[in-house]
């Protein structure tokens, strides 16, 4: 693994992104460098650089998780680290890195539970804190799995952790405030929405619990955090139809709207990144914005299809506008093939694990599935390329 570390981003305010069915201790694993209170850009007053943003799918944490971080942890408590390890060297280089944060917390002393309705053990928000993550969105079809109480123990675990999030809330107050974060001198702000809850209802008079898609809202909350100082806003979106490649009409639908919203003369929303289908899904460029539909599973146990242990991580690198009231923009898009490794349960980055063993044929065959998704709806030709 590479010895660089990254700049580390400075956040600015609170949070607002048998067969297993879909939806504490010590570890050798790497930690990220504690981050300074500003940016190095804000605090010398440099001119704005370029920034790259990182961000995986989903930790979907099923009971053969659990049990992985379980046996990690030595016997006391529940270490997460080592099986998301894989992902440091790319969160290392990475200025802001986001994550998708699919089920919700139990309580301190558990129970802990996978499918259908998950709780998980809290380690997991310190595990992602300690590798390197800034933020993550928690609205997913699994939010409110353990009601209001699921809600608020996940978010008093991240706040614990010094992780953001976005995409669910504990008052009405802090579902308008955007999570604003710096990074290369520019303010990033993630927001997050999922298409739905599984059917379990949000409690009546608490509509802030989770954020679920409306397209006006979401243009709505966008303008909000230009006019909280943002400079470049990315929408996290629980969307799509499990174990179906090819965008849904939901995604092709909400993706031309977003891309297509203006204000003023400058785009309201310059990055979506999509989760929940638990396979890897097309990148593509619409009306000029990078949309990711979805970056599959980056963590999560045995399926019946194959493809719910593969997936990718996006990555993004931001210019400087060009001009006064001008956009940021992607001077370079990649995407980075992962996969997981089971007994133990491992995050493997495809990449470079096939420069140590080129003739692994479940590597091989893993990526060769993640680029035919990736690539399906013509990214290549507008420059998306595979990273490392």
């Amino acid at each position: 693994m590479s010895s660089h570390r990254r700049p580390r981003t400075a956040i600015l305010a609170v949070a607002l992104f048998g067969t297993v069915t879909a939806c504490g201790g010590t570890s050798d694993a790497p930690e990220a460098e504690e981050k300074p209170s500003k940016s190095a850009a804000a605090a010398q007053g440099e001119p704005a650089k370029d920034f790259t943003l990182v961000a995986t799918g989903d930790l979907l944490v099923h009971d053969s998780v659990i049990r992985q971080a379980k046996a990690d942890a030595g016997g006391t408590g529940y270490d997460f680290r080592r099986m998301i390890a894989a992902a440091a060297p790319i969160v290392a280089r990475a200025d802001l890195a986001i994550c998708h944060m699919e089920t919700v917390y139990g309580a301190d002393e558990g129970p802990y539970t996978g499918y259908p309705t998950f709780k998980t053990p809290p380690q997991l928000a310190s595990a992602v804190k300690k590798l390197g993550y800034d933020s993550c969105s928690t609205a997913s079809n699994h939010t409110l799995d353990a009601g209001t109480d699921g809600v608020v123990r996940t978010l008093d675990a991240m706040d614990r952790a010094g992780l953001k999030h976005a995409g669910s809330a504990r008052s009405a107050a802090e579902s308008h405030r955007p999570a604003l974060m710096a990074a290369g001198g520019a303010k990033v702000a993630q927001l997050a929405y999922t298409y739905g809850t599984n059917g379990i209802p949000v409690p009546d008079g608490k509509p802030w619990l989770v954020n679920v898609i409306d397209p006006q809202r979401i243009v709505k909350d966008a303008r909000a955090a230009r006019r909280a100082g943002a400079d470049v806003v990315v929408v996290s979106v629980h969307w799509g139809t499990e174990w179906q490649q090819a965008p849904d009409k939901l995604q092709l639908s909400l993706a031309r709207k977003l891309t297509a919203s203006t204000d003023g003369g400058r785009r309201d929303i310059d990055l979506i990144l999509g989760t929940h289908a638990h396979i890897p899904q097309a990148y593509e460029k619409v009306n000029g914005t990078w949309v990711v539909y979805g970056m599959g599973d980056q963590i999560a146990g045995v399926m019946g299809d194959k493809r719910g242990q593969m997936g990718s991580a996006a990555r993004f690198t931001f210019s400087p506008p060009s001009g006064e009231g001008k956009a940021w923009r992607v001077k370079k898009a990649e995407y980075i093939p992962h996969a997981v490794d089971n007994d133990p349960i491992s995050l493997v980055n495809l990449p470079r694990a096939l420069e140590r063993s080129p003739g692994n044929g479940g590597w091989t065959s893993a990526l060769s599935t993640i680029q035919e998704a990736v690539l399906s709806r013509g990214a290549k030709k507008d420059g998306l390329a595979m990273g490392r």
